[in-house]
């Protein structure tokens, strides 16, 4: 009798020891009793790459699985199969520069009188519904710390009350946050900073059922939406405080980068070409254990920077933009690009490498999708879209799909949700349906 099949373990299993704990990486033991199917989680991110790329040397001219590849697309060559180039796709209103605030909302976002119309991100929508079994619901990344709000955006995330979801830009403080095990010392600050986070809040809570008998009916009705935002705080403070005395996972950090030290851009001794490939690594370590099933990551911002001393250009990202069909102007633009699409291929290996306990691999368990809020000379169309993994989702690669024209960049969103089992209706935003053809 084998007695190894009698085993089942939890996924949330840990090893004790000497006072500690460890959570342990998924293993075959902790596969459902019946039919041995692994309880694989799906996983999604979305990247924004601000300011579009060069499309004439981003889109291939044939379409379907054999598609030539083109110099931008180049470093990708060996995923052939694992992804999907999405052209025609378009941004109701997106163009020149303010796509970032619609780019995952579908709203209006920034008006050109400075106002700001906007709504929940796709993100949050799907992460309101997955990302509650997660430490993390999800994780906002970014080149830079914070939100930007009322200038270029350093996220793509907005919850339900419209608010901007503040990125993290440093590797070494993400990654303390999905793994670092806190001591005595770091524990007792937090239990402290719970504390006084909840009399905050039963202070403010309070007060604001005092004024709510003295004013307006339309007064009331702005105090329950301020009621609301201080349920999801107290909420939020509640889940931290249980996710608080789980262990955290111990990642397997076999080759890869070091995130001992700071290292934001702006610090010492920075080095775009380190600091991009530990975003990635971060975000690879973060789905394989399970620390969070949603990543939104602003990889450029729009309009500003984009262009690092390695990638050897003569102009900014955003000047060479408005090249006027100068040859070298849009070489160095296919040359940026080429640089983050090496990148971003050291991602999609990272994610290949890990394998699943049922032999399949993270990437075919997670869908990725870049795109922009602009395509090349400022469009609201021609936006710079593919879409990565997911084959264990159902997701059926085309190589080069050409889609009608005026897409709407949402329908990728909607599928996406569609792929992580998240019903958002037949319409979400402005898109009447998933992407059949990505559907299998």
């Amino acid at each position: 009798m084998n007695l190894l099949k009698r085993v089942r373990l939890s996924r949330r299993a840990v090893l004790r020891g000497l006072g500690a704990t460890i959570a342990l990486p998924m293993l075959e033991a902790m596969l459902p009793a019946a039919e041995g199917v692994p309880a694989i989680p799906r996983r999604m991110g979305v990247f924004y790459f601000g300011t579009g790329m060069n499309g004439y040397d981003l889109f291939p001219k044939d379409t379907g699985p054999d598609f030539t590849f083109t110099p931008i697309l180049k470093p990708l060559e060996p995923y052939r199969g694992d992804f999907t180039v999405l052209s025609g796709t378009s941004l109701q209103y997106g163009g020149g520069h303010g796509g970032d605030y619609t780019f995952l909302t579908g709203q209006v976002g920034r008006k050109q009188d400075g106002s700001i119309v906007n709504g929940i991100s796709a993100d949050q929508v799907v992460a309101a519904r997955v990302g509650q079994a997660t430490r993390f619901p999800s994780l906002q990344l970014s080149v830079a710390r914070g939100t930007g709000y009322g200038g270029n955006l350093n996220t793509l995330s907005w919850n339900q009350n419209a608010v901007p979801l503040a990125a993290e830009n440093d590797p070494h403080v993400i990654f303390s946050r999905l793994f670092k095990v806190d001591d005595a010392k770091a524990r007792a600050s937090r239990e402290r900073g719970f504390q006084k986070r909840g009399s905050i809040l039963d202070l403010v809570q309070g007060s604001a059922k005092q004024l709510e008998t003295q004013v307006s009916r339309a007064d009331r009705e702005k105090l329950e939406e301020y009621f609301t935002s201080i349920r999801e705080v107290e909420h939020q403070l509640a889940r931290e405080k249980d996710w608080a005395n789980r262990p955290k996972p111990a990642p397997d950090l076999n080759g890869m980068g070091d995130f001992s030290q700071p290292f934001a851009p702006g610090s010492s001794q920075f080095r775009y070409e380190l600091f991009g490939k530990l975003m990635y690594d971060l975000i690879a370590m973060a789905f394989q254990t399970d620390s969070t099933r949603v990543v939104t990551y602003v990889v450029r911002r729009e309009s500003a920077g984009g262009e690092w001393p390695e990638m050897n250009v003569s102009k900014s990202y955003h000047a060479l933009t408005h090249h006027n069909n100068s040859p070298r102007d849009l070489q160095e633009l296919t040359q940026v690009d080429t640089f983050y699409m090496r990148h971003w291929a050291h991602l999609l290996a990272r994610l290949k490498a890990m394998k699943e306990p049922d032999g399949s691999t993270v990437l075919d368990h997670t869908m990725l999708a870049f795109s922009s809020g602009m395509g090349i000379d400022h469009s609201r169309d021609r936006l710079p879209t593919a879409v990565f993994g997911g084959k264990a989702l159902g997701v059926k690669h085309q190589g080069h799909l050409k889609l009608s024209d005026n897409t709407p960049l949402a329908s990728l969103w909607h599928t996406m949700a569609d792929r992580m089992g998240v019903n958002v209706g037949g319409e979400f935003q402005d898109s009447k349906g998933v992407i059949k053809q990505l559907v299998a």
